[in-house]
């Protein structure tokens, strides 16, 4: 799978954040021991975790949101 760019150009948000928000992802997807999301299909683990982050299937709050 390709990094969907169309998705990322489109995206009105913080890069920053989405950013920091899939590198957890894609650390949380690596640690986890038989994994089937990346495992099978030889996807790189950060390119699912990128698409989960622009498909919103990933949740998160940030800071600024909480005060």
């Amino acid at each position: 799978m390709s990094i969907p760019l169309d998705k990322l150009i489109d995206k009105d948000c913080n890069v920053y954040e989405m950013t920091c928000v899939a590198i957890k992802e894609a650390t949380l997807l690596s640690e986890r021991a038989g994994n089937t999301e990346t495992e099978g299909d030889g996807e790189k683990v950060v390119s699912v975790a990128l698409d989960k982050v622009l498909n919103d299937e990933v949740e998160y709050t940030s800071s600024d949101e909480e005060q």
